[in-house]
């Protein structure tokens, strides 16, 4: 029996999910309370009650000076900033790969230019945006824009390049025009591709969300974590990391759902 060709059980699978996790903790906690023990006031590797302690301080208590709970504000803030920005790329993305894989006059000059977009490191961009757009949620939306959608496009374009000729030339046969084959043959093909594209990119997305949300925010998660770093503040700028990797896994559950309940012919088709 060749290594490559064995098969974990129901019960295997859940131990080696879970096994690096536990490690991962295993490892943290073994040093945090080595750290501790040699100094208490340490504050590179708080512990499990120093965190606790700081969740419930900022997730269930009032803040004095502004009397909202900071880390629900903070949250909501981030979300909708990355929902519109998602949104927006999502769309833009599907409409200019569309374009650039299904109609040669309009791919020419479109792949190429998508091509060099997708190679602009984006934060780079980020001063001009605080210029062009100022500090606010504009220029935190346009930066995750820039960042997600030429990528976006570029592999909607490729996949739209995929689809078999043969089901063009028969919608064509059948009377169809660009418009009804764009709408009946290319878009239901590519909508559960665009899913996925975002599933790939929501790393990304929320990279550049921290990094604007750093340098110019009075609220978001990035911004609370980068304001409290100047403290070593490190039993609140941990659970926040926990908290926005929990996030994200949860967009990457949700779209992976809604892609497997929306397209169930997806996988199968491309078995």
């Amino acid at each position: 029996m060749r290594l490559i060709n064995l098969q974990p059980d129901r019960g295997s699978r859940l131990f080696l999910v879970l096994l690096p996790f536990a490690l991962l903790l295993f490892a943290y906690f073994t040093g945090s309370a080595s750290r501790l023990a040699e100094n208490p006031n340490d504050k590179l590797l708080p512990s499990a009650a120093q965190m606790v302690d700081a969740v419930d301080r900022l997730a269930f208590s009032e803040d004095k000076r502004t009397g909202e709970v900071l880390f629900w504000g903070d949250t909501g803030a981030s979300l909708q900033r990355l929902g519109l920005g998602l949104g927006i790329a999502a769309l833009l993305g599907l409409t200019l790969g569309i374009a650039a894989g299904s109609v040669p006059l309009f791919g020419a000059p479109l792949s190429p230019l998508l091509t060099v977009l997708s190679m602009v490191p984006p934060l780079a961009l980020l001063p001009i945006l605080f210029i062009v757009f100022g500090l606010g949620e504009l220029s935190k939306v346009v930066l995750i824009v820039i960042g997600v959608a030429p990528c976006i496009a570029r592999d909607i374009e490729q996949r739209a390049r995929e689809i078999p000729r043969e089901l063009l030339i028969k919608a064509q046969t059948l009377g169809a025009n660009t418009w009804t084959l764009i709408l009946r043959v290319v878009l239901p093909q590519l909508l559960p591709r665009l899913l996925i594209s975002l599933r790939l990119m929501l790393g990304s997305a929320w990279l550049f969300l921290i990094a604007a949300e750093a340098i110019a925010s009075t609220d978001g998660l990035g911004y609370r974590i980068f304001l409290v770093r100047r403290y070593l503040a490190m039993d609140v700028i941990v659970p926040y990391v926990v908290w926005i990797t929990l996030l994200a896994w949860l967009m990457d559950w949700a779209l992976r759902v809604l892609t497997r309940r929306a397209f169930p012919w997806y996988e199968g088709g491309k078995a």
